[in-house]
């Protein structure tokens, strides 16, 4: 038994249709549009963080020179 019980020949079957429904080319081309997909959403999730901190560095900054203003 394989996975939720069924068997790796029916998973064969399933991906001898898909290969004959869509072709290895066209299966080729979405799996590299699938690829950028996820790298761009994970440089995007990247930035995000990265704008956070910098908004936080400026909030800090911010506020040190309240502080020091105020000092005075």
């Amino acid at each position: 038994m394989g996975i939720g019980g069924i068997s790796i020949w029916q998973l064969l079957i399933i991906l001898a249709i898909v290969v004959m429904l869509f072709g290895t080319k066209r299966l080729r081309n979405m799996g590299g549009d699938l690829g950028e997909a996820i790298k761009g959403f994970k440089n995007s999730m990247s930035d995000d963080k990265k704008d956070e901190s910098d908004e936080s560095l400026d909030n800090i900054d911010a506020k040190a020179e309240k502080a020091d203003e105020e000092k005075s």
